[in-house]
This record gives C-alpha cells, structure tokens and sequence, in this order.
C-alpha cells in the first residue's frame, strides 16, 4: 500500500470511529508506527460491545440451535424456503415472513435462530410474544408512553413476534398490534412472525376489531408464509421420555426385606 493510500485508509477508520480529537491533529500522528493498532483496537471493542448491545437487546432467551432440528419430524416444511430465509435478502426491501403451522413444530426454535443469526450478522433484533408485547403496550397510560414503547418495536431492523394465535384479544390489542405492524410496513422494515392460526381465523383472535382486515392486508403485502405440518415435537419427546423410563422398570431390583442376621 502506498503512503497516500495508507493514509487515506487510516483517516477513513478514524473518521468512521469519530475520534476527532485524532484527525484534528492528522498531520502529528499520521506516520507513527502505533496509529494503526490503536484504529484496530478501538474498532474491535466497538465491535463487541455492539454485539453484545445487539444480543442483549433482542431478549431471545434460551433456544436450541438450528443443527438440532430434526427436519424429517415435520409432515410438511420447506427446507429450501428455511435456508433461503436465513440468507436474509428480506432485510433489503423490509419483506415479512410468517411461519404457520400446530403447536409443537419448531417454530419459535427456527424464529429464535433466525433472529440470532440476524444479530451476528449485524442486524438489531427484538424478539418477543404476542401476548408480552401487546400486554406491554396495552399497559401504558399516557400517549406519550405509548408511543415510547410502540418505538421499542418499531425502531430495530427485525422484530420477530412468536405465538400469534394462541390467546385471544379484545379490539384495543388488535389495534396496537396494527400500529406495529403499519409502522414497519411504511419503514418498510421486516416482521417474521409464528401463528398456529391461518390468516382466515385471525377475526377470531381479535373478535370485534375491524382492523384485522387490514392488518393482515399489510403483513402478507410484501411477504412469505411457509407452512409446517406435523404433529408436536414435545409430545413426541414426552412419549421417549415415559417410555424409557417405562423400560427401566423390569430391571430395577426390589430391596432385601428379610431381617439381618
């Protein structure tokens, strides 16, 4: 690298990492040996404590990773349509996915690896329920506060929402979630979210609301619905689980009752 490109390089990193004190005295320190390493620690530590912000931030919880799916339980998953997902093209036209199928499936596991895998990449996430962001919002009582919390969901790059469907909810919940929802929509900036409840059946989940007709207007406008059918994973490993300890039984030895000698 030329002198003129190297400094070109090393003003471009400390401009990027606004150490101005730095570049206003550019012409004292720009061909010390030490200039370089100081730009690469101070952009390490950036990019940690910008790691370790995002993963905090997404509150994803405990999860499994995506290598202990089983993809030959489900009846029915598009495996290709998973991996595309999770090459994340969706972030550049803000496209939403939703995955739809019965409980017990993997989708909040698939959800929540996609989301931490969003947060390596370099993405903000926000991970949450149904139920603890629309309780959330619900809680608020001054406009002012509401629109605070309403920003906690619309301001990161993704927010994934797990369990749609699975509680029911009176018109005001359905009208925050529409909030949400068109407040991304306009961004535009992605939403994947899980329901066990096909878009036909969502007037049910929030009876009395007429926002629910445009609500799902603008969540499927620019968006996937991957389906997965089968039956639930948790039962499966709960049957394991009896049964083996069923087989324990036979081989276990009951204690010596006869009295000492």
């Amino acid at each position: 690298m030329t002198t003129d490109h190297r400094d070109h390089d090393l003003r471009e990193r400390a401009l990027r990492l606004g150490l101005h004190g730095l570049l206003a005295n550019w012409d004292d320190v720009k061909d010390e040996a030490w200039l370089a390493a100081v730009l690469g620690y101070e952009e390490s530590e950036r990019t940690r404590r910008s790691l370790e912000r995002r993963i905090k931030d997404a509150r994803l919880g405990r999860f499994k990773p995506l290598a202990d799916y089983d993809w030959k339980w489900p009846k029915k998953i598009d495996k290709t349509a998973i991996d595309d997902l999770f090459k994340l093209s969706f972030f550049e036209d803000g496209a939403n996915s939703v995955l739809l199928g019965p409980n017990g499936v993997g989708k909040t596991m698939l959800l929540k690896n996609l989301a931490h895998h969003s947060v390596m990449r370099g993405y903000t996430v926000r991970f949450t329920t149904a139920s603890a962001m629309l309780n959330e919002l619900a809680l608020q009582d001054s406009s002012a506060g509401l629109h605070r919390r309403i920003k906690h969901y619309t301001q990161p790059q993704l927010l994934c929402i797990d369990e749609v469907g699975y509680l029911s909810y009176d018109s005001r919940y359905a009208d925050l979630l529409f909030e949400v929802i068109t407040r991304r929509y306009e961004a535009p900036k992605p939403v994947v979210l899980t329901t066990n409840k096909p878009f036909s059946e969502w007037p049910d989940v929030f009876p009395h609301a007429a926002c629910v007709v445009t609500l799902v207007d603008r969540l499927i406008h620019r968006c996937e619905v991957l389906h997965i059918d089968g039956q639930s994973y948790r039962a499966k490993e709960a049957k394991e689980r009896a049964a083996a300890k069923k087989a324990l039984k036979p081989n276990e030895t009951r204690p010596d009752l006869r009295p000492s000698e």
